[in-house]
């Protein structure tokens, strides 16, 4: 059976268009493919640790090739917890709006927790980074306030948003990733019919995404 992970980055709950972006691909996706798994993260509603000093040093053990302390091994078990929900799935839903020209910061550190070496990627000195994901599928619904594509920049904003998720995916080895886009979302003259176009645009991709 497969799997979604569907990570919810905006703590407006229904009122975020992002979240609704992604709840009109989601539904679309699900007529489709009825036994598809959907587990839901609400990342506002989650209880995240801090990546404070002894999951820091644990994680620097690892990459130096040590053993953990009995206390670093507590801290590393917590990052492991929190990374097999992610390392689960088969498809990833990820719904963020642009904050400050990048993603909320609660989305932030959850990708801080869980992209960790031997966890979601290896590190060669001579040939950098390698992902750990294989066969995985990414999805992403982004929304900004001013910023949009054809807007331009930096006047209107940078995108440090989409940028910033397709490079950290591709870092772990999810190199498959769909865009969904409603910007700007302020700017616009008529917001109410350009969200029902972004919607039709999100099950549109449900649809050429087919059975999984």
């Amino acid at each position: 059976m497969t799997k979604l992970l569907f990570l919810q980055g905006s703590p407006r709950k229904g009122e975020s268009q992002s979240v609704q972006l992604a709840r009109a691909y989601l539904e679309a996706l699900c007529d489709i493919n009825p036994d598809l798994e959907v587990d839901t993260l609400e990342l506002w509603d989650t209880d995240l640790p801090a990546f404070d000093g002894d999951k820091a040093a644990a994680k620097m053990t690892i990459l130096a090739g040590e053993q953990h302390t009995e206390k670093q091994c507590t801290a590393w078990d917590e990052i492991l917890a929190i990374a097999d929900r992610f390392i689960a799935a088969d498809r990833y839903l990820i719904a963020s709006p642009m904050w400050n020209s990048g993603i909320p910061y609660r989305l932030k550190q959850y990708i801080d927790l869980i992209h960790q070496p031997n966890v979601l990627w290896t590190l060669d000195p001579q040939t950098g980074y390698h992902g750990l994901l294989r066969d995985k599928h990414a999805t992403l619904t982004l929304t900004s306030g001013v910023y949009s594509q054809q807007a331009a920049t930096p006047a209107f904003g940078v995108d440090h948003h989409s940028t910033y998720l397709r490079d950290w995916l591709n870092q772990a080895g999810v190199t498959i990733v769909d865009e969904i886009r409603f910007q700007p979302t302020m700017l616009s003259e008529n917001p109410a019919e350009d969200l029902k176009k972004a919607r039709a645009q999100a099950v549109e991709l449900a649809h050429s995404h087919g059975r999984i």
